[in-house]
C-alpha cells in the first residue's frame, strides 16, 4: 500500500545520516512516498517550491534489501532499445539504464562484459590517453556479491577481473563512505542534468537512484548534489551512471508496470520520453 510520511527519511531509510546543513534537513522532511511490492521499496519525492539545492527536483529511489531474493544482471542489445522493452524481454522486475553508449553506433565506449563474454571496450578521450574521466568506477556481480570498485588508470585494467559480469561508468562518486572529489572542469560534472546512480550500503542493500532533469519542475543534480544524495541514504559505495536523456526507471510488479519517472527525450514532463539505449541494468527475481 502506498504511503505518505512527513516524518525524517531515517523512517524511510534505517541509517545514520548528517542532517547539518538545510539541504540534508530539506531531503529528510519530503514528501516521501512508499511502496512496498514483494521485497523491492520504491521511495519518491518532488520537491516543488525551489527548497533543494535551490532548484525543483523529482528523486526515485528503489531499495534492494534482500539480493537473496533478488539478483542484478547486466543486459546489452546491438542496436539501442528501450529500458522498458529489454527488462520485458528478460522478466526484469526493475530495470535502469546502465552505462554509457555511442549514440549513432550503439555500442558502448565503457568496458562491459556480460556471462563473461567482453562486449564494451573503454574509449579513450581527446585529453586522456587510456580512459576517460567517467570509466573510473567498474560495477562487478558474481553470484550473491555486488561490489563497486576504483579502476586503474590503465585501459584493459578491467580484462584482469575474475568476475563474470562488470559493467565499468563513473565518476566514482563514494569510496568506502568518503566522497571522491570531483572535476570542475566539465559541464557533465558541474551542470544540472537528469542523473542514475548505483549504491551499496554497509549491510549489502542495493540502491538504485534516479533523479529527472531537464525540466521546471525537475532540474537535475550536478554530481556534487548526487553525492550528497547518496550519501544521505547511507551509501558505503556509489557510482554515477549514464545520465541525461537516457535516465529510466522502470517496474512491472504489482500496481507499479511502467516507466516511474519523466524521462526527457520527448521534452515533456511524462513518462513517454524514454531514449533508446545500448545496456541496462536489470533487477530479476531468483526462480
Amino acid at each position: 500500500m502506498l504511503k505518505r510520511t512527513t516524518a525524517l527519511i531515517t523512517a524511510l531509510f534505517p541509517v545514520l545520516f548528517v542532517l547539518a546543513q538545510t539541504d540534508s534537513v530539506t531531503f529528510a522532511h519530503g514528501q516521501w512516498q512508499r511502496d512496498t511490492i514483494d521485497g523491492l521499496t520504491l521511495h519518491e519525492c518532488r520537491f516543488e517550491s525551489q527548497e533543494l539545492f535551490h532548484s525543483n527536483q523529482q528523486i526515485f529511489i528503489l531499495e534492494i534489501p534482500d539480493t537473496s531474493a533478488y539478483r542484478l544482471r547486466f543486459a546489452h542489445e546491438s542496436r539501442r532499445t528501450r529500458v522498458s522493452d529489454i527488462a520485458m524481454r528478460h522478466g526484469a522486475a526493475a530495470a535502469v539504464n546502465g552505462s554509457f553508449f555511442d549514440m549513432k553506433e550503439h555500442f558502448p565506449i565503457c568496458y562491459l562484459r556480460i556471462d563473461s563474454v567482453t562486449i564494451g571496450e573503454n574509449t579513450p578521450g581527446k585529453d586522456t590517453v587510456n580512459r576517460k574521466y567517467y570509466q573510473y568506477g567498474t560495477l562487478c556481480l558474481s553470484g550473491d556479491s555486488i561490489l563497486i570498485l576504483r579502476t586503474d588508470s590503465a585501459r584493459r585494467w578491467e580484462e584482469a577481473l575474475p568476475y563474470p559480469d562488470i559493467m565499468t561508468a563513473g565518476p566514482l562518486l563514494i569510496l568506502n563512505h568518503d566522497l571522491l572529489p570531483m572535476r570542475d572542469d566539465r559541464t557533465f560534472v558541474t551542470h544540472r542534468h537528469n542523473r542514475t546512480a548505483i549504491g551499496i550500503r554497509d549491510d549489502g542493500t542495493v540502491l538504485l537512484l534516479v533523479a529527472d532533469g531537464r525540466f521546471k519542475q525537475a532540474e537535475g543534480l550536478s554530481l556534487t548534489e548526487l553525492q550528497l544524495l547518496l550519501r544521505w541514504i547511507g551509501c558505503r559505495d556509489a557510482l554515477n551512471l549514464d545520465g541525461g536523456g537516457s535516465s529510466t526507471l522502470f517496474m512491472n510488479l504489482g500496481n507499479r508496470k511502467g516507466v516511474v519517472n519523466c524521462p526527457s527525450d520527448n521534452g515533456r514532463f511524462d513518462h513517454y520520453g524514454e531514449r533508446a539505449v545500448s545496456n541496462a541494468i536489470l533487477v530479476n527475481p531468483r526462480l
